[in-house]
């Protein structure tokens, strides 16, 4: 989803129509509301000529963002509706999703947890509405990585990923407290072009070579690139928790963009909706919405610190 992002400052009187409080120096400060040249509508909060503090966004495509501004950016906690029918609730900083957030998709599905510039990135937890299947792992930029744990509707699958592929040892859980080990394995896809014996990997070898020759440096290879991911039983034993495999454990985070000053301004212009605590699906726990979970990744996060 490209991310929708506003058109930064309006200090300039003669672009858009700007109807509001202004400070000494003649810039929009305080309560007011804006129609941009590019037919967007902002109401809401300015300070020193910028959307700063509470305000609604209303994109002309039919989008909307509602929630905390500073500079000109999205950035606090709020609201992002898009025109497809998807919804983002959660933190922002810099214009993205960063922080803990719940993504709402047009077919139902439902990803709540951590996310780093834009992307899914660290625990989270994505629920499949048609099979009423739920993940529970690690992501790395957008992409599975790492432990995690499929929950079905009758046993769960505990395991390990690779570029969202399940690979290595695992084990199934079943509701009659029994264990299946095994493990996945990455074999070629049979649906895929076939070649000779032989000259896939004569092909991937020679450009490598090539490459070393020209002295550029060696790229990572996609080990999943044109795999399918099959898994191969071993044994059953009883239900057992030291052979479950490692959970999955909190990303460090290193963000190098320094945080904005939260200079603002107080007005009583703008009310807005508390988030909801109601569960954001049927089964869901009454107590296991997106607001209780970020307070909890918030409190993970200062002790990690």
């Amino acid at each position: 989803m490209v991310e929708e992002k506003g058109e930064g400052p309006e200090d300039v009187d003669t672009i858009g129509i700007y109807v509001g409080g202004r400070n000494a120096d003649g810039e929009r400060h305080g309560e007011g509301w804006a129609v941009l040249p590019n037919g967007d509508f902002y109401t809401g909060c300015y300070c020193r000529g910028m959307r700063n503090g509470k305000g609604l966004y209303v994109f002309k495509n039919g989008a909307r963002y509602e929630g905390e501004w500073r500079r000109a950016m999205k950035y606090g906690v709020g609201q992002m509706i898009y025109p497809d029918g998807s919804r983002y609730e959660g933190d922002w900083k810099h214009d993205l999703k960063q922080g803990f957030g719940a993504y709402s998709y047009p077919n139902g599905d439902i990803y709540e947890g951590a996310w780093f510039k834009g992307k899914r990135h660290g625990l989270g937890t994505y629920f499949y509405a048609d099979s009423k299947v739920k993940f529970m792992g690690t992501w790395i930029e957008g992409t599975i990585e790492g432990s995690g744990q499929i929950i079905y509707p009758r046993y769960r699958y505990h395991g390990s990923w690779v570029k969202g592929m399940p690979k290595g040892t695992g084990c199934f859980v079943f509701d009659t407290d029994c264990m299946q080990h095994g493990f996945h394995l990455l074999t070629k896809d049979p649906n895929l072009e076939e070649y000779g014996e032989g000259e896939e990997e004569k092909e991937e070898k020679d450009a490598k070579d090539d490459k070393l020759e020209e002295g550029e440096e060696e790229t990572e290879i996609d080990e999943t690139l044109g795999k399918i991911s099959v898994w191969r039983a071993r044994n059953v034993t009883a239900y057992m928790a030291e052979f479950l495999p490692p959970e999955p454990v909190p990303l460090p985070v290193h963000d190098s963009i320094p945080s904005l000053t939260n200079e603002s301004v107080e007005t009583d212009l703008l009310v807005f909706e508390p988030p909801s605590l109601a569960p954001e699906y049927e089964g869901q726990d009454d107590n296991d919405s997106w607001l209780l979970h970020r307070q909890k990744f918030l409190e993970e996060t200062e002790q990690k610190d």
